[in-house]
């Protein structure tokens, strides 16, 4: 017989699975379907649509947001250092700190040098 723990997640997981398929299959059975041209049309703010929908954007923009996203991710896991710092000492929390932010800085410079934050 399996233990206590593994009927827990066994019971979280088949939750977690059956759950959103129920609400999908509710939505499905509950919902009105009355196609008309107007509300299969794209809405922009009351405007009528002109053009296409599919616009090229320029890859700066996502890159600038990946490295946004990167150094965000980064700079949260200064919060448990800082937790932590009581617990190993403050000498090598101070190093350990210094370090990845060095890591960081130097991420930074890359970044700066291969001209990927421009917005040209």
């Amino acid at each position: 017989m399996p233990e206590p723990a593994h009927v827990d997640i066994l019971f979280f997981f088949l939750g977690g699975v059956a759950f959103p398929l129920l609400m999908i299959y509710l939505s499905l059975l509950l919902r009105r379907d009355h196609p008309e041209r107007r509300k299969r049309m794209p809405y922009e703010s009351g405007i009528r649509p002109f053009g296409d929908a599919r616009v090229q954007f320029n890859v700066a923009y996502y890159v600038i947001a990946l490295m946004f996203v990167v150094f965000d991710v980064e700079t949260v896991f200064l919060y448990p250092w800082g937790v932590a710092f009581h617990g190993v000492g403050p000498a090598f929390a101070l190093v350990e700190g210094l370090v990845f932010i060095a890591m960081l800085v130097i991420g930074l410079i890359y970044a700066w040098r291969k001209k990927v934050l421009t917005w040209e």
